[in-house]
């Protein structure tokens, strides 16, 4: 039996290749460690350019520096204001409607995003107020995940093509002239 035991040690349980076998059972995870963190991160700096970006042209808006808005006109402020986003036009939707300051009832329809797979996208209100109206606009960008199928990219609600929406929502009054 020990003749057996020290066989075995010395051809199936050698020491040398003791380092590869941790490589190979540490590199996985830790790349999944870091590929879920460039995720997190890249979510993270999309959200907050997306923020900036519609904050910035919310701004141009109310103060009235820009004429004849359209939700063409104001996707095009938005996605040049940012850097981060793949076919930024095409995957924006943007919602803006009055809130009434008698009742202040902000409207409780979900924010409507772009759906890819169809052709024909949901009709959305985009309200140009009046002097000081009190403006709620919502915009979603649909963006793909770069790792899908690690750490956050998991966690998120996609659509059918595997994209992800950010979401921003922001108020304001609209300036007198």
């Amino acid at each position: 039996m020990i003749g057996l035991f020290n066989r075995l040690r010395k051809g199936f349980w050698r020491e040398d290749g003791t380092a590869t076998m941790e490589f190979v059972l540490m590199v996985p995870v830790f790349l999944t460690i870091f590929m879920a963190s460039f995720e997190s991160g890249l979510l993270m700096v999309r959200q907050i350019l997306l923020d900036q970006s519609v904050d910035q042209s919310m701004r141009e808006l109310r103060l009235g520096h820009m004429n004849n808005v359209t939700e063409a006109s104001l996707r095009t402020q938005i996605c040049s204001l940012t850097i981060v986003f793949s076919n930024c036009e095409t995957v924006m939707m943007i919602q803006l409607d009055r809130i009434s300051t008698t009742t202040w009832a902000i409207p409780g329809t979900p924010t409507a995003c772009i759906n890819r797979d169809e052709q024909i996208q949901p009709v959305v209100a985009l309200q140009i107020g009046q002097q000081n109206d009190v403006m709620l606009v919502r915009v979603c960008v649909i963006q793909d995940a770069m790792f899908p199928t690690t750490g956050i990219g998991l966690g998120l609600a996609v659509d059918s093509q595997g994209g992800y929406a950010l979401i921003s929502r922001s108020a304001f009054v609209v300036e007198p002239t």
